[in-house]
């Protein structure tokens, strides 16, 4: 993704010449179109300016009523969710009131005005977004850093074959990985499908890419963690070739064990792994999700550490596809505790109370289906649709 231009402003920069020149507008208003001249006429009028001062002056009060009722909710919602870790922490029964059970404050309030006087520039140009690498900029930088390719399958089903291999070893049922594909891929996504490029998209909205759509930073932290298990599992395979491919997939070993010196070299936290993943050895890192014996690997640890964790947390019960899947969007603390609640209580309780503000307000589908039960419900729809399209059914069969 490019960063944003800075836009120029030619209606203003003419307005403002207009404006030391009043002779000219005089001479030329006959000129401009009707709707031209009165928004002039308008910007320029003291009348238009006062109003504009009162209106918003009405919106900043009703805002800041909001906002202090929103920042109290929200608040009330990071107070609730300590509580529920400190009970865990404890060993204690979670209940219906470590829960906000209301939903969040809707602002109803009147929109910002529009300034009718042309606005001064700012003193500094706006901050450019960074760019989101794709698939083309992950193996470059791959060749640059680690002088590697990922071997790219011949085939879209020679992946799905490798990647349901690898997660029926690992213990992923069928209907697990290929309902959590077809949420996550629309279920006709490839294993090199990136977040915002599909079905008809042509702009990366982040790093997700794959059937599960593995960030930068999922993929960094999957090899610092499970990477000695990777370099083992090339290692067998290693073991049964000879002669060009056994030095190919000798040099792969190779170039993994450097990627997961690079992983380990920082604490394993998340915000560590984030800053790795936000580099170009970083990116060549994210690129082994490609790669056709390293690329299954990482695609079925993201869904197994969720499992377990949630068995090491004492919850034995097999996970359903969309169970797995809130784990795997909202991350495996915050999945779980949606997990573990009973349907009395996932009727209640209000999505809000599993996001950061930020987070929520950006979040339509939470938004719109905001209770638990709602949520799990709409993604288990999902799924029975997108489970019956080509690539759902190509992925089940490869199991």
């Amino acid at each position: 993704m490019l960063p944003y231009a800075i836009r120029s402003r030619p209606g203003y920069f003419a307005l403002a010449l207009l404006l030391m020149v009043p002779q000219a507008i005089a001479m030329d208003a006959g000129t401009l179109p009707a709707a031209t001249a009165e928004a002039m006429a308008q910007a320029a009028s003291p009348m238009a300016i006062a109003e504009y001062r009162r209106r918003l002056a009405e919106y900043q009060e009703a805002r800041a009523a909001f906002d202090e009722e929103a920042g109290a909710y929200w608040s009330s919602i990071s107070e609730k969710r300590r509580g529920r870790n400190a009970k865990r922490r404890d060993h204690q029964a979670i209940t219906l009131d470590d829960y906000v059970l209301t939903q969040p404050p809707v602002y109803s309030g009147p929109k910002r005005p529009v300034n009718p006087a042309p606005e001064p520039e700012p003193e500094h140009p706006p901050r450019q977004h960074k760019a989101i690498p794709v698939v083309a900029d992950l193996l470059q930088a791959a060749s640059e850093h680690f002088q590697f390719t990922p071997q790219r399958p011949s085939s879209e089903v020679e992946f799905k074959r490798a990647y349901a291999r690898v997660a029926a070893a690992a213990g992923l049922t069928r209907e697990q990985a290929v309902r959590v594909y077809s949420f996550e891929t629309g279920g006709t996504g490839n294993y090199d499908v990136q977040s915002g490029i599909e079905h008809g998209g042509t702009r990366a909205i982040s790093t997700a890419i794959g059937y599960n759509q593995l960030l930068t930073t999922n993929t960094v932290e999957l090899i610092a963690e499970q990477g000695t298990e990777f370099v083992r599992a090339l290692t067998e395979k290693a073991a049964q070739l000879s002669g060009a491919p056994r030095q190919a997939m000798d040099r792969k070993i190779a170039v993994l064990k450097r990627m997961v010196a690079l992983a380990r070299s920082v604490p394993d936290e998340w915000a560590q792994h984030e800053k790795i993943g936000d580099t170009p050895q970083g990116w060549a890192i994210h690129a082994m999700v490609l790669d056709i014996d390293v690329g299954p690997l990482l695609q079925t640890h993201k869904l197994l550490t969720s499992v377990i964790f949630a068995r090491a947390k004492g919850y034995s019960r097999p996970l359903s596809a969309a169970e797995l899947e809130m784990m795997n969007l909202t991350g495996d603390g915050t999945g779980l505790d949606m997990v573990t609640m009973p349907q009395a209580m996932r009727e209640q309780v209000p999505t809000s109370n599993f996001f950061q503000r930020n987070g929520y307000e950006r979040n339509p589908v939470a938004i719109r289906h905001n209770t638990v039960a709602k949520l799990l419900d709409v993604t288990d729809s999902r799924m029975d649709a997108n489970s019956n399209l080509p690539g759902a059914k190509e992925l089940a069969a490869a199991f």
